[in-house]
């Protein structure tokens, strides 16, 4: 298992997109959460004093066909294994959402993590094509016939795919859509969510654009967050059980997957043996 170093991870946070993903990744490699549990976090789970976090709900996406009420996003009571737990988080962190919280006006049951807006980018403004005598025309069709580049009988009846005949038959389509963009096929898409954010659009909007500008030399996962939050805490000393525990799993033997999975554990086990080894050659005679 390759797992993220506090290094590569500093270097992903600086390139996410705004600060609200900056928020969310934040809080999910300090909590080592599942997406469902993550993006079902709310207000109302957060203790503030105790700086923790109760895990109680996970949400899921379905095919709306599978929904008691056809929607896309189904919330269950009990994450994986049916227990609660608690997730202590540092105190800084407890700031950061509290501000978000306050900037965005957030209710106790209001999502923290959410889409909330579904309007649809705006259209750029169409271009024409330039259409010029000096463009020339297409090569003979099946038929003999040829026209002139740069207009949709070139593209649609000549077969020409040059760049002017693409560009003329893409801004006619462009046209089509914004003077009736509720026709067939031309329809503006918009996110299908009731707020919660689908992972495949994190996935594709989010993470690979920022992975994909980092240029890292092994591929890194959402859920690699989850490996390496149980991979810094075993790393840094903290109790296997407790480990266990924090990330929800059912076997101890699960969590002890993620013992040794830094680059740089074994140096920390040598520095660790030579503090016992030759501890009698540092003391004062």
């Amino acid at each position: 298992m390759t797992i993220i170093t506090p290094e590569q991870f500093d270097a992903l946070y600086s390139k996410l997109p705004d600060a609200d993903m900056q928020l969310l990744v934040e809080t999910d490699i300090e909590t080592g959460l599942r997406w469902g549990e993550l993006t079902e976090l709310r207000g109302v789970d957060l203790a503030a004093a105790s700086r923790t976090f109760m895990i109680s709900r996970a949400v899921v996406q379905v095919n709306p066909e599978f929904h008691p009420e056809g929607k896309r996003f189904y919330v269950k009571d009990y994450p994986k294994d049916k227990e609660y737990r608690r997730v202590k988080v540092s105190a800084q962190l407890v700031a950061k959402i509290r501000a978000h919280i306050e900037a965005q006006e957030l209710e106790r049951n209001d999502l923290l993590f959410a889409i909330r807006s579904q309007v649809a980018p705006p259209q750029p403004p169409l271009q024409r094509v330039p259409v010029s005598d000096d463009l020339g025309l297409t090569e003979p069709n099946a038929a003999g016939r040829r026209y002139r580049h740069g207009t949709l009988t070139a593209y649609n009846a000549g077969k020409c795919r040059c760049q002017h005949c693409k560009d003329a038959f893409a801004i006619y389509r462009a046209s089509r859509r914004a003077a009736n963009p509720d026709a067939r096929g031309t329809k503006r898409r918009t996110i299908d969510t009731d707020g919660h954010i689908p992972r495949d659009w994190f996935r594709n909007q989010v993470w690979t654009p920022t992975i994909q500008a980092l240029a890292l030399d092994h591929p890194v996962r959402v859920h690699d967050l989850r490996h390496a939050h149980a991979s810094w805490l075993l790393a840094g000393g903290a109790d296997l059980q407790v480990v266990k525990e924090r990330l929800g799993h059912g076997t101890i033997r699960t969590t002890e997957r993620y013992l040794h999975t830094l680059p740089d554990t074994d140096e920390s086990a040598v520095d660790a043996f030579a503090s016992i080894r030759y501890r009698a050659a540092s003391q004062p005679r």
